[in-house]
């Protein structure tokens, strides 16, 4: 832990002359050049571009996911890798930048039909579409999954929850396709034949292209549904299949042979298998990625700070530092003493110096100092900072004015928790620490992991409230590139949950919940993002969120991959759809 720290302060001196260096070294070399596309190449375009097919791509994790079941993952990397074998009604374009914020249709035709002023939308899924069984897929299979993943929360936890949300329920509150056994289901959706579905919501929701990119519109077959238990036989509608899976050990995908290019404009089908090696220590899958025996870190947070001296330091163009609409941040539990008074969460956003955070979690590469909720390359983000310290540095004497003002002058002690696979994560929690304990709040770190962070731990309410766990380490990517598809899941009361909660300080404030209802009701773009820039600074008055650095990636690209881009949508991480071997 400690050599961690000191390999940062050096990263830190160092990263401005680097960073430079790499970005003027081969930049402007072609996608095809065989040596490298220079730094950054992927960022700006594909890198790569080719159908060559054959091969084994390798993938390797540091943890195991929250789950590969579509219906039941809340992890971008997952959301990201899924549509090779899960084809949701809508996806994001495999592009850089804006165009890979495009959404667009995927298993459906075209993007929605909206009527009823955009509270009811119209998909068509195309024709011939076939699992990987050989079974055609149907509209009612989408309404299945949709049942399955939002209605049934104690079986499938970890998803986001925007369409119980947002869908009109039953008169009798439909309560999930494993208790309601009769044919019709939640009634708000309809199928009135095989290729065609109509969501009715309780209000107009002008981005429900966007929410149903999510992988939880792609289709599960209810006959081959066994619960908790599908996630072993995952029946694919995408362009490759599981061969096998092996908890927390591995996973490996072959190609489906009932996928039709002609139905699917997305997908090329290029690698014979791939592999998904899990709980490989980082450093590991560093090593790995540049010896050539690994292809891809599967959950596209960066290489481990020593790799990424390493790699800064010999200017090597095989790297892209990306954004992707993501924050670092620390959730305060307003329903955990005593951050149930905004006077003691003021504390300890006065109180945390975000230059030392920053720097413990690799400098300025990993990102810019935040101090706002909505990162700055989601629209509707606004300049402010309401929790302003000299120099990022921290304010002692406003921490213990705020201190005294919650009536706890002589300070406190309290728990933050951290993912036990991420290094970097823990070393930000440490730097808090060292910070807090200066104006008498004590912390205990304890950590967790990752793939059990929210369905067991961080993410259960009761579980933090028994603990009395105060602050809890986050990172937060939009789950659409707006300031709704950012905030509506962290800040709003309706999304908390009893497990798999993603709200971490259980804020449920009425008029924040009212502005996101309204405002993801107008049709209005520009007028939208205006209001989202007003909901991030009445959340920062609430205090229950501290943020840390405006989330930025190293990657090491393989020089063996091809069709190689950074997607914004998926938080900077490499676009895995169409992924194939030189």
């Amino acid at each position: 832990m400690r050599s961690r720290s000191r390999k940062a302060a050096v990263l830190a001196a160092a990263i401005t002359v680097a960073l430079t260096a790499s970005a003027c070294n081969g930049g402007d070399k072609t996608a095809g050049d065989d040596k490298s596309a220079g730094a950054n190449a992927a960022v700006k375009g594909v890198v790569n571009a080719s159908d060559k097919q054959g091969g084994t791509v390798v993938y390797e994790a540091s943890d195991t996911p929250d789950s590969f079941d579509p219906g039941n993952t809340y992890y971008g990397f997952v959301f990201n890798f899924s549509r090779l074998y899960a084809r949701p009604l809508t996806t994001f374009a495999p592009g850089a930048g804006a165009e890979g914020n495009k959404v667009v249709p995927d298993l459906a035709e075209s993007l929605g039909t909206p009527s009823d002023g955009g509270a009811t939308w119209t998909y068509k899924i195309r024709k011939g579409v076939k699992y990987s069984d050989g079974t055609e897929i149907t509209s009612k299979d989408v309404k299945y999954a949709v049942e399955r993943s939002n209605f049934a929360r104690d079986v499938h936890s970890n998803g986001p929850n925007y369409l119980a949300q947002y869908l009109k329920d039953n008169e009798t509150p439909y309560e999930g396709p494993y208790k309601d056994k009769s044919d019709t289901g939640l009634q708000s959706i309809e199928t009135p034949d095989d290729q065609t579905i109509v969501f009715k919501l309780k209000q107009p929701f002008a981005e429900f292209d966007y929410l149903l990119a999510n992988p939880q519109s792609a289709p599960v077959p209810k006959a081959k549904d066994n619960g908790a238990d599908y996630v072993k036989n995952i029946v694919s509608s995408g362009s490759y299949m599981f061969e096998s899976y092996e908890h927390d050990k591995q996973a490996v995908l072959v190609r489906n042979p009932n996928w039709d290019a002609s139905t699917d404009p997305l997908r090329k089908q290029l690698p014979e298998k791939i592999v998904v090696k899990l709980k490989v220590n980082q450093e590991t899958i560093d090593s790995n990625l540049k010896a050539g025996n690994t292809h891809i870190d599967i959950v596209g947070n960066g290489v481990a700070q020593q790799t990424q001296t390493e790699l800064l330091t010999s200017k090597d163009p095989n790297t892209d530092n990306a954004e992707g609409g993501r924050l670092v941040y620390m959730a305060m539990n307003t329903k955990v003493a005593p951050f149930d008074n905004v006077e003691c969460r003021k504390a300890v956003q006065y109180a945390i110096d975000k230059v030392s955070v920053q720097t413990a979690f690799g400098g300025p590469t990993r990102g810019a100092i935040a101090s706002t909720v909505l990162p700055t390359d989601i629209p509707g983000h606004v300049d402010f900072n309401t929790y302003e310290t000299p120099d990022n540095k921290g304010d002692e004497a406003k921490s213990k004015a705020a201190l005294t003002a919650c009536g706890q002058p002589n300070g406190f002690e309290t728990t933050i928790t951290a993912r036990n696979d991420r290094a970097g994560e823990v070393d930000m929690a440490t730097a808090i620490q060292a910070s807090l304990k200066k104006v008498g709040i004590n912390v205990k770190i304890q950590q967790f992991p990752a793939g059990k962070y929210f369905s067991d731990y961080a993410g259960v309410p009761k579980f933090t409230e028994d603990n009395k766990i105060g602050l809890m380490m986050m990172q937060w990517g939009a789950d659409w590139p707006s300031g709704f598809g950012f905030l509506q899941q962290v800040v709003h009361g309706d999304a908390i949950s009893k497990t798999g909660n993603t709200n971490l300080s259980q804020l449920n404030n009425p008029e924040i919940n009212k502005m996101l209802n309204d405002n993801i009701a107008n049709t209005d773009a520009a007028a939208r993002e205006k209001v989202y820039g007003e909901i991030d600074k009445k959340v920062m008055d609430q205090a229950v969120i501290v943020p840390l650095t405006y989330f930025k990636v190293l990657h090491y690209r393989s020089p063996k991959l091809t069709n190689v881009v950074s997607n914004p949508a998926w938080s900077g991480q490499y676009d895995y759809l169409n992924i194939g071997l030189k």
